[in-house]
């Protein structure tokens, strides 16, 4: 076995140990949030269109080749 595959294998165990339930938990909540911002974001984007439907359609008129 080369160094470079010795280093690897080491390596490779101490993230296994480190990355425990903690870094699951940690991610788990990250995303929830990231999806709760993106919800938000949907909700603002509805009420715009519901209030102006129809100018940000006019103003979102493909010009030719855009």
């Amino acid at each position: 076995m080369t160094e470079q595959q010795k280093k690897e294998r080491r390596t490779g165990k101490a993230v296994e140990e480190t990355d425990g339930d903690g870094a699951s938990a940690k991610l788990a909540k990250k995303g929830k949030k990231l999806a709760a911002d993106v919800e938000k974001i949907l909700d603002e984007i509805d009420a715009v269109l519901e209030e102006n439907a129809e100018e940000f359609v006019k103003n979102d008129v493909q010009r030719g080749g855009e």
